[in-house]
């Protein structure tokens, strides 16, 4: 920590750094920030900053409102697309009450909290996503710039420029990038981060969507992570992988089995599908969710898992020869609108339920799950997530491991939150309905 703050203090003088920006969450995983000078940075450091708690969405009441944001140095970096005239540099915080306490309202606490839990059972999570967006004209309308399809190769300046400059942006403040590509949508387009600790990948996270819209807006054009904008074409997803680790070996890898799974990764993946609907709610936070999550767009929408089965809801990829170390889990139901530190915090949590109670592992979905009739899959016991927001959080509510996961700060706010959401989409007159019911009623 000591060698960190040095190289900070020292990295600020040398490079002439004008203003470093406080980054940190609200409890919907809005990006939150403020900046100090060179000349406050040491105080930050050693005391942290304070300010006025009650504004931050999910945060503390007004009697309550004085917060302190104390930067974490390992996440110190240059941010570049400010230039080199002034430069600006960026550390995530974590938060803490005037008593110098972790507030339990901090979603970065969070998943320290429950990595915690995984350290004291031995293990190290890792997560690596896989994040799909759309690039629109402008943010008035969804204009797509392309009507390109899966792995096309398009041949416009912006589309090409676009990605590139993201993925440069993305390496220059020290997130690499495994892939890159078109996907099925007009205009969608997806960008894989390799795999880190799940903290860490929470920060990237963060800081990708961040650079994805600002690169979008210094070329004219518009990023969002909206899951679903478009009716009729695909929506956008964050298949997350998942591992455990045991110091540098692969909990989740066993070489006597015929998938070459461990008895602890088919522990967790039980955990996960067990506790699926009660997380969705977290890892599939908006109204708009739940359009991507039908059947006919890939997405998942029935709780089960497979090895290479795209209709699953955990896949589990095949592993190279000679790389099992790279054995891993794919979540597919999360979306890149989720706040990363709770979707991680209640992956994982549902994971360890799973391992620390001896989940049995179902038998692997072998068929087509979307072409399955309602009566099959109700024999072979595959249930569905949950088909709204106001449903996921009805499970939600009465979950016990999410309530834990989160801590009551966090899940009681969240669910009030989300359940005003809920009535306020209520209350709309859709375009749809007009069309439908307007002339024939």
């Amino acid at each position: 920590m000591e060698r960190q703050v040095d190289y900070v203090l020292r990295t600020v003088e040398e490079r002439g750094v004008r203003f470093v920006r406080l980054w940190f969450t609200d409890v919907l995983g809005t990006l939150k920030s403020f900046a100090i000078t060179p000349a406050e940075l040491e105080t930050a450091l050693e005391e942290g900053m304070s300010f006025d708690g009650s504004a931050i969405e999910g945060y503390s009441r007004v009697q309550e409102s004085d917060m302190l944001a104390r930067p974490d140095p390992a996440t110190f970096e240059i941010v570049p697309w400010r230039g080199d005239d002034a430069p600006v540099a960026r550390m995530f915080c974590d938060i803490h009450t005037f008593d110098g306490e972790p507030f339990e309202g901090d979603p970065r606490y969070v998943l320290k909290r429950n990595l915690e839990r995984a350290r004291e059972r031995g293990f190290t999570f890792y997560a690596g996503p896989e994040i799909e967006f759309f690039y629109f004209r402008s943010p008035e309308a969804p204009e797509p710039l392309d009507r390109a399809g899966f792995f096309d190769l398009t041949h416009e300046d912006m589309v090409s420029q676009l990605r590139k400059q993201t993925i440069l942006t993305l390496e220059a403040m020290g997130i690499p990038v495994e892939y890159s590509f078109h996907e099925n949508a007009p205009s969608q387009h997806e960008i894989d981060l390799r795999y880190t600790d799940a903290l860490t990948m929470a920060d990237n996270v963060m800081t990708f969507r961040l650079v994805v819209k600002q690169v979008a807006r210094d070329l004219g054009v518009h990023a969002t992570f909206m899951p679903k904008p478009i009716a009729g074409a695909f929506g956008s997803g964050m298949h997350t992988h998942l591992s455990l680790f045991e110091g540098d070996v692969n909990a989740f890898y066993d070489p006597g089995d015929e998938a070459g799974l461990s008895k602890v990764a088919r522990h967790f993946i039980a955990g996960l599908l067990r506790h699926a609907r009660e997380i969705t709610a977290i890892t599939n936070q908006t109204v708009n969710s739940y359009k991507r999550l039908i059947v006919g767009y890939e997405a998942p929408t029935y709780i089960c898992w497979a090895r290479n089965n795209e209709s699953a809801l955990v896949r589990v990829p095949l592993a190279k020869r000679g790389k099992e170390e790279s054995t891993r889990i794919e979540f597919r139901s999360p979306d890149p609108a989720c706040n990363p530190y709770l979707a991680f915090s209640v992956m994982l949590a549902a994971g360890l339920r799973g391992i620390e109670e001896g989940y049995e592992l179902p038998p692997e979905a072998t068929n087509n799950i979307f072409e399955m009739t309602a009566e099959e899959r109700a024999a072979e016991q595959i249930a569905a997530l949950p088909q709204t927001l106001a449903e996921a959080v009805d499970v939600m509510e009465r979950s016990e491991l999410v309530a834990g996961a989160l801590g009551e700060h966090v899940f009681e706010y969240f669910i009030r939150n989300k359940r005003r959401e809920w009535d306020a989409y209520k209350e709309q007159v859709t375009p749809w309905e007009i069309e439908r019911y307007l002339t024939s009623l």
